[in-house]
């Protein structure tokens, strides 16, 4: 394949995803590594991308993901219904795990008047629970990440490897057969560290972020015991989760 048309097969490929890994594109594009890093290098130049170690983003993708503003207002319909199908699973009186994403923060605006013991690394989600008499709230401390709005890092990760809680209420970035994923190497820290927390892992997904692969492996998909996301869900990705014994609910 000439040079013109890898770039174009780079390009369509990080439209439909928001990374791509080298190994793949070599694969794909039949090419060498030296050869795939170079063309990289040129869209890289052009603002199309932006390269990363074992790959490459989507430029204005890895903008969006990494914004908290913009994935509140994305899909909102349906993270309220997701959210909704989530706190009908939480018992008053739970210490309940909320990680910091969008989805996650829709399902806090569910538990406002629940009797519970919330832990998170979030400031979106604390102000959620800013009124909530009945709401027991602990933040986990770290390093503030301004515009995810959520606490990441070492003391971050060290206070969570310090406590225990019965539910664990997460976003993710991607699922496919691999397992989950997510955007950001501190995000992925921070969130396996909740995973080891947590007796009972619920993970909160959109259906437009399954089949596509985020940029850090976070776990394999039977570390999740119930995933929900909305009817639009298709339904290989139900097969896929329910053949690695974890539960699916379509809101």
């Amino acid at each position: 394949m000439k040079a013109a048309g890898r770039l174009l097969k780079i390009r369509e490929i990080l439209e439909s995803q928001e990374f791509v890994d080298l190994e793949t594109l070599c694969g794909l594009l039949n090419a060498s590594e030296s050869t795939v890093r170079r063309d990289l290098s040129l869209l890289e130049k052009d603002s199309f991308l932006k390269r990363v170690h074992g790959g490459a983003l989507a430029l204005q993708t890895h903008d969006q993901l990494l914004d908290y503003t913009w994935q509140s207002g994305r899909m909102a319909e349906e993270k309220r219904r997701i959210a909704k199908v989530t706190a009908g699973l939480v018992d008053d009186g739970q210490t309940i795990l909320l990680d910091g994403g969008s989805t996650a923060a829709a399902v806090a605006r569910e538990l406002t008047a629940r009797s519970l013991h919330v832990l998170t690394n979030s400031l979106a989600i604390a102000e959620v629970f800013e009124q909530s008499r009945q709401i027991e709230l602990t933040l986990t401390g770290g390093y503030l990440y301004p515009r995810l709005r959520v606490m990441l890092g070492q003391l971050c990760e060290q206070m969570l490897a310090s406590v225990k809680a019965d539910v664990l209420i997460m976003g993710i970035g991607g699922v496919t057969e691999t397992g989950f994923s997510n955007n950001n190497t501190l995000l992925v820290g921070s969130e396996r560290r909740m995973l080891e927390a947590s007796r009972r892992v619920i993970l909160v997904a959109d259906h437009t972020k399954f089949g596509r692969a985020a940029m850090v492996p976070l776990a394999p998909l039977d570390v999740a015991d119930i995933v929900i996301s909305d009817t639009e869900l298709g339904p290989e990705y139900q097969q896929m989760l329910e053949a690695h014994g974890v539960k699916v609910l379509l809101a």
